[in-house]
């Protein structure tokens, strides 16, 4: 009896006391004692039928489940809790790691409830699947829409089917090639960024720098006028996205238990959010539409108002909330991507000075020290595309993603094994960071390769990863449609601060710096660099 419920303990004390009195238990406190013991039953008898019962859907396909991490109440409950811990602690992404790595597997399950599954997976094979040959069976689902709506809305990034298709060809003109071959919006902001640096050998957090220039780039890009937040460190749309972004993740890796999140500054960072973007899609739609024959062209896109999305997207839709939902998705994906990425490219490379020294020579050659980078001379870099690639290959900027199986499927399994049975409504994590970390996905270390976990952008000049091992934008039909604007972005950054700084050295504890995954996997600390001029 004592290691029962809570309950029934009370009980027991009251049972004492009662003793001690000569008066008799009362009725009320076994039947509440009892109760409680046969609502702890039940749910356990539950969940253990629910298991049964996928374990024999699981049984008729002839597949099989994945290793299971959790199987009851108790152990899926203390999984959770220990999501919820890590993720605090800006561990999640090593703990996906760590608890594959123990089980000696690449993939395994848990279940809350025993009915809706989740799949934790770093296969290639398996993300292959997912992602590509058997896409159609795997989207992002209706509970990914409904814990993303209040941010994203119907958005490229929440939504499925022929609402994503409509998405998809909105948005994509505006990455074809003729536009990324306009560097005047980069050119602005960097010369901004520039601008605003301290003097040489002054410590500076550039995370916090490359996130106000990210969030003026990608500002200007969608609407045709940025928040000029490079002028503003307290700027509060950049905080707003920061505290949204935050929450949003917790809601997404404890979906279970999301309701029971407190959400008021979360819906309030929205608001702040929308209060920026609105009166500018007001002043827009207002406008009349031009006629055919005057709506701006892929190839003749100039820089400004006119060429940004928001214009593209409102020559389409004159629907305010359709164009919402896809500036907003847009801006998270522009703003945060790049940034992380550069903050941890300067992180690595002030730790390793030769690459640095590397890409200065080839920039100082291609351009010279006051040159402007166009898109062709960016492309035939071939260090600042190594520095980019390895930056992307230990810090991939989405270090987990999420689909749901939309019906019955499978997917492969290890080899020699069956394939892997995937029911309507189970939910993959694709994670992403642990495939890129997998030591067997890489050539044995040697003279000519250096170990996968150092940052060695030269590795790229002799090796090509194979197939679905590095997906630093995913793949399949969802590959990130704005990747080569992203690349050439950074690109671009990357080339104008090598043209004039000659070197740059970490201020701070190096070895101390992790990874926060806020949906973006970005330096968990400041990065304080200090850069030094020729």
């Amino acid at each position: 009896m004592k290691h029962m419920h809570f309950d029934i303990s009370c009980s027991i004390d009251t049972h004492a006391v009662f003793q001690m009195m000569a008066l008799p238990i009362p009725n009320w406190s076994i039947s509440a004692g009892l109760g409680a013991l046969g609502v702890v039953v039940s749910i356990f008898a539950l969940i253990w039928t629910r298991h049964r019962a996928v374990d024999d859907r699981i049984r008729l396909t002839g597949g099989a489940r994945a290793p299971v991490l959790a199987r009851n109440l108790i152990s899926a409950t203390r999984l959770y809790v220990g999501i919820a811990k890590h993720q605090y602690n800006n561990r999640l992404v090593d703990w996906c790691i760590e608890t594959l790595d123990r089980t000696g597997h690449h993939y395994a399950e848990f279940s809350l409830t025993g009915s809706k599954r989740v799949i934790l997976t770093r296969e290639p094979e398996q993300i292959r699947s997912i992602l590509a040959t058997n896409f159609k069976n795997f989207g992002h689902g209706p509970q990914w829409h409904r814990l993303w709506r209040p941010f994203l809305g119907n958005g490229i990034f929440a939504t499925d089917g022929q609402r994503w298709h409509r998405s998809r060809s909105i948005i994509r003109p505006m990455f074809v090639k003729a536009r990324l071959r306009n560097m005047a919006i980069f050119d602005n902001c960097t010369n901004k960024l520039l601008s605003v640096l301290p003097p040489s050998g002054t410590t500076v957090n550039m995370k916090d720098y490359f996130y106000r220039w990210a969030l003026d780039t990608t500002t200007e890009f969608l609407l045709g006028e940025n928040v000029n937040s490079l002028s503003s460190p307290d700027h509060e749309v950049a905080e707003a996205m920061a505290v949204a972004q935050r929450i949003q993740m917790y809601i997404f890796v404890l979906n279970p238990v999301a309701p029971l999140i407190p959400k008021g500054d979360y819906y309030r960072a929205i608001r702040r959010i929308e209060e920026f973007i609105e009166p500018v899609i007001q002043r827009t739609i207002a406008s009349p539409p031009p006629p055919p024959q005057q709506q701006v062209k892929e190839s003749s896109c100039q820089a400004g108002a006119q060429c940004s999305l928001l214009h593209s997207i409102a020559q389409v839709s004159r629907d305010p909330k359709v164009i919402r939902d896809e500036i907003m998705s847009v801006l998270l994906a522009g703003r945060d991507t790049t940034a992380a990425t550069l903050s941890w490219a300067m992180y690595e490379l002030s730790h390793a000075p030769g690459p640095w020294a590397r890409l200065r020579s080839e920039v100082l050659r291609e351009l010279g020290p006051r040159g402007m980078p166009t898109y062709e001379t960016l492309k035939n870099m071939k260090h600042v595309k190594n520095i980019l690639n390895e930056t992307l290959r230990l810090h991939p900027a989405i270090p987990i993603n999420m689909r749901q199986a939309l019906e019955d499927t499978t997917i492969p399994g290890a080899p020699g094994q069956p394939d892997v049975v995937l029911l309507k409504g189970d939910t993959v994590t694709i994670n992403t960071m642990g495939m890129h970390a997998r030591k067997d996905l890489y050539p044995q270390v040697s003279r000519t390769f250096a170990d996968p976990a150092v940052f060695t952008p030269d590795r790229w000049d002799h090796w090509s990863p194979a197939p679905w091992t590095y997906l630093p934008f995913h793949g399949g039909p969802r590959t990130c449609l704005g990747q080569n604007f992203a690349l050439t972005e950074m690109a671009f950054c990357l080339a104008r601060l090598a043209q004039r700084f000659e070197r740059l050295e970490y201020r701070g504890d190096w070895h101390a710096q992790t990874l926060r995954a806020d949906i973006i996997g970005t330096p968990a600390l400041d990065v304080p660099i200090a850069f030094f001029e020729a």
